[in-house]
């Protein structure tokens, strides 16, 4: 079963826009892949979610799963709440997940918020999830002054429930960083205990879906199915023609 997890330090660091990466880089490679989001809040009905929009990115080769859908944008068990609708709990994710795998290269787990958000009145968090899937989690954590603490946070939430994580990205790293942004390069993974393994261009979501399939590759390290290397991180901001 190739499933993984991804997570972030908090919300708005990029979750969304790296899983259509690594979904896109998958499809190069000939890989089926499947993009499950547990809860997405926030929406209207019929308005597009974050698992839709890894789709309208990464191509309409990948197969797109939301379990539940809340209007309010607060976190899952929060939401389910205010809706009087029922919660999605850690059980039912991993067999969504599962299921998916029996019929996908590569399913990507899309949390929302961080790590520890509960998904239902049980309590249960994407690390719950990662556990009974026995999946790596991806860690994507912002690139700038503050970023440090909640990542080392998280790391120590994954180490501490025995849990893999393959690496960090950085979900949007800017056209021009500040010096917190460039140190940030080698302390991010001394904060989180593994290597930093991509960076995505601050406004990548932005990009047209054939340009952004096309830089994808680059975005992530090999690890990741990429060719992205952090010895020159402007890079990511250099056109593919």
């Amino acid at each position: 079963m190739s499933v993984m997890v991804v997570t972030g330090t908090g919300t708005g660091v990029g979750k969304t826009v790296s899983a259509a990466a690594l979904a896109a880089t998958a499809l190069r490679t000939g890989r089926s892949v499947a993009v499950l989001k547990p809860a997405q809040t926030g929406v209207a009905p019929g308005e597009r979610g974050d698992a839709a929009e890894v789709v309208r990115l990464a191509g309409d080769g990948v197969s797109a799963l939301e379990l539940a859908r809340f209007p309010e944008p607060l976190a899952p068990a929060t939401a389910a709440r205010r809706a009087t609708l029922p919660d999605v709990g850690a059980a039912a994710v991993a067999s969504a997940a599962a299921e998916l795998s029996e019929r996908h290269d590569l399913v990507l787990v899309e949390g929302a918020g961080g790590l520890l958000v509960r998904l239902d009145s049980d309590g249960s968090t994407l690390a719950d999830v990662a556990r009974l899937l026995e999946a790596p989690v991806l860690l994507v954590a912002a690139a700038g002054l503050g970023t440090l603490n909640a990542t080392a946070l998280t790391a120590e939430a994954l180490d501490h429930r025995g849990l893999s994580c393959p690496g960090v990205l950085i979900g949007a790293w800017p056209r021009d960083p500040d010096l917190a942004c460039r140190c940030n390069l080698t302390d991010l993974p001394d904060a989180a205990g593994v290597p930093l393994v991509g960076a995505l261009p601050e406004g990548a979501a932005g990009m047209a879906p054939s340009a952004f399939r096309a830089s994808a590759p680059g975005w992530l390290a090999p690890g990741l199915g990429g060719t992205w290397s952090a010895v020159d991180p402007a890079v990511v901001h250099e056109p593919v023609a």
